[in-house]
């Protein structure tokens, strides 16, 4: 597994992964996202977008195709990492999957109930975790 920054990667390779999920915002991913490559091909991608809040960022379309998704736990590893070396002392997730939800509680992310921070980022449905960076 080897992560990139999404504007680094082949046009060739991304039109491939794009075809592939038409859902994902393509435009915002490769102005600020990063692409997963397993095998020479884009399997999954991630947006970190900072915040208003110092320090922090929000982890936004974190995607994994379904034939690699048992490397999930690893990639969200990986990405605290980057996280990391971002200088971040918090990551924000929004997730709406109960699969999910158990694997940001492994991971020893906290759920994120105050209500000013849920109130400034509302979203119909999900929950929001965080995780302290170290």
């Amino acid at each position: 597994m080897h992560i990139i920054p999404a504007n680094e990667a082949s046009d060739v390779m991304l039109e491939d992964f794009f075809k592939r999920n038409e859902n994902l915002d393509r435009n915002s991913l490769v102005e600020k996202g990063f692409v997963v490559k397993i095998n020479s091909k884009i399997e999954g991608c991630f947006i970190l977008d900072e915040m208003d809040e110092k320090d922090a960022y929000w982890l936004k379309q974190l995607y994994i195709t379904r034939t690699e998704a048992n490397k999930l736990p690893v990639l969200l590893e990986s990405i605290l990492t980057i996280a990391k070396s971002l200088k971040a002392k918090s990551v924000y997730v929004h997730s709406h999957q109960p699969v999910v939800d158990i694997l940001l509680e492994a991971l020893q992310f906290h759920p994120q109930k105050d209500a000013s921070f849920v109130d400034k980022y509302p979203l119909k449905k999900g929950s929001w975790w965080t995780y302290n960076v170290s």
